[in-house]
């Protein structure tokens, strides 16, 4: 049976990227799309949702709007329109959907759906971890009845890309992500240290024209994400960051995964920093990290296996 997928995303380009390959992947059912702010603000975030149904073909699939701030009541410190621009599709601006959001929040969603279908129903995290917390809140015997969360997020070995301690999504609301790794034990985290191992190539971005359904259109979205890179880390090719996600959905052997107890830093200069305890000591007295759970974090991934597994989805 397929895996009934939620996820929540802000889309930006990496988003489309994920979502598209995620309509073209028979292994999951997408019972819905939620909003959250990150690479754009949830307003945009919905409405780019929308059009990503839209252009799948699959407008029946419910996008349902999450939160505006963090569990701090914060709006977004940045918007990556520097690195997705000013639409979140590359300034390319394509027609939009003239569809609405389905009522309710995207945290009642995700409680509902979880309750309706109980051990089934994976939720793919794609920004920041505010919409699941405030899911949490709702209901705290959650964990109990979602199969996995996945998340997108963390620089655990490596720098992040905000600044050096912190990954951006992460960094996005730091607070909701603790809540989230303090009580979701069947947590899988996907971040910088093998998404930045995995690379789609200039060239690669070219051979998706004309290909598939939505071909033209992600290459046509990703010219202003590769300028991004070309200027930030000097290469011919862009990051594999949300799509290695869904691929930690649909085959999480891709990855090797190491287990522990995650804490993130909630302010100051290393604000957003993910620091696990990688379990090879008995500490002696009481730390923050004692009584987590021990959630899985990837730290090797099989790169082109999981980049040529991206490009096939995404040609489809």
């Amino acid at each position: 049976m397929p895996i009934k997928l939620i996820i929540d995303t802000d889309p930006g380009v990496d988003d489309s990227m994920a979502i598209l390959a995620a309509f073209n992947s028979p292994e999951v059912e997408i019972l819905g799309l939620t909003s959250i702010y990150g690479n754009v603000p949830t307003p945009m975030a919905t409405r780019n949702a929308l059009t990503l149904c839209h252009l799948a073909g699959r407008s029946d699939v419910p996008v349902v709007e999450g939160a505006h701030k963090s569990l701090r009541g914060v709006a977004k410190e940045r918007i990556a329109d520097f690195v997705h621009g000013s639409d979140g599709f590359g300034n390319t601006n394509p027609p939009l959907a003239e569809a609405s959001p389905a009522p309710g929040s995207a945290a009642e969603f995700i409680v509902r759906c979880a309750r309706e279908h109980p051990g089934e129903v994976v939720v793919l995290a794609l920004a920041a971890l505010t919409n699941v917390a405030l899911a949490l809140h709702l209901d705290p015997q959650l964990p109990e009845k979602l199969n996995r969360l996945v998340v997108l997020g963390g620089a655990f070995n490596v720098n992040g890309n905000v600044n050096p301690a912190a990954e951006a999504n992460i960094f996005g609301d730091p607070d909701a992500a603790n809540v989230v790794f303090s009580r979701v034990p069947n947590c899988y985290v996907v971040g910088l240290d093998v998404t930045h191992q995995c690379k789609i190539t200039a060239r690669q971005l070219d051979g998706l024209q004309g290909r598939g359904r939505h071909g033209t259109f992600l290459r046509s979205i990703s010219q202003f994400y590769l300028g991004y890179h070309r200027r930030v880390y000097d290469m011919e090719a862009v990051y594999v960051h949300d799509t290695a996600a869904l691929a930690a959905v649909v085959d999480p052997a891709l990855f090797d995964w190491e287990e522990g107890g995650v804490v993130v830093v909630t302010d100051g200069p290393a604000k957003g920093r993910t620091i696990r305890d990688e379990g090879h000591k008995r500490w002696v007295g009481t730390n923050e990290w004692q009584g987590l759970p021990a959630i899985k974090v990837a730290l090797g991934v099989r790169s082109e296996r999981l980049v040529s597994w991206v490009l096939d989805r995404m040609a489809r």
